[in-house]
């Protein structure tokens, strides 16, 4: 099965949203340039420097699913159903939402009751090599403390938020040692990072 990786954007001093779960400038990156990645999400075009495009590519062309947690589903009501990444999505969750499943029907996403760890399995069943994406927040500190992430990447955005919702919430305060940063690449308003999880 393909790693585990949690991923976001992401401020100096950690944070991946407003506590209104507005993100300010943090995705200013996805249109700083003049290299247009079209997306399968109706009227959203990223306007990408070449290097962040070259690294967005070879991101999301080896993705095979996303696990969420039900803020996110339900602050973006499912993406209408299709993610912007086309992937599968699983969604961590303590009740299915029905009306929004029969609303759409077609739709890619499963809904797991019985938490993160059967949630990322479910995931990788459906990745099956790809790479399962993990989105930042509760769901990845739980994927943390639980020894489930294989990496964590990280779109480290040039500006200090002062606070609102950080990367890894809610976490015990014994340091977790991450493996030294692979600096992806270099951008305009954004720098690329990816740093593998050490094993005990």
């Amino acid at each position: 099965m393909g790693t585990v990786v949690a991923n976001a954007s992401t401020s100096l001093d950690g944070y991946i949203a407003k506590a209104d779960n507005s993100i300010g400038a943090l995705f200013d990156w996805l249109q700083a340039g003049d290299e247009e990645v079209a997306t399968v999400t109706s009227g959203l075009t990223f306007h990408l420097t070449p290097p962040s495009a070259a690294y967005w590519r070879a991101w999301t062309s080896g993705l095979g699913a996303l696990v969420c947690g039900r803020t996110l589903f339900d602050v973006t009501d499912g993406w209408a159903g299709r993610h912007t990444l086309d992937v599968p999505v699983v969604v961590v969750t303590h009740a299915v939402p029905t009306g929004w499943v029969e609303r759409h029907p077609d739709a890619p996403f499963t809904f797991v009751t019985d938490g993160v760890e059967a949630a990322v399995a479910r995931a990788q069943v459906l990745a099956g090599e790809g790479t399962v994406a993990v989105t930042a927040g509760t769901i990845a500190a739980q994927c943390l403390r639980l020894g489930l992430l294989d990496a964590v990447a990280i779109d480290l955005v040039p500006v200090v938020m002062g606070a609102g919702r950080p990367f890894f919430p809610g976490l015990p305060p014994e340091d977790v040692l991450l493996g030294d940063p692979d600096v992806c690449v270099r951008a305009e308003r954004v720098t690329h990072l990816r740093m593998p999880v050490r094993r005990a």
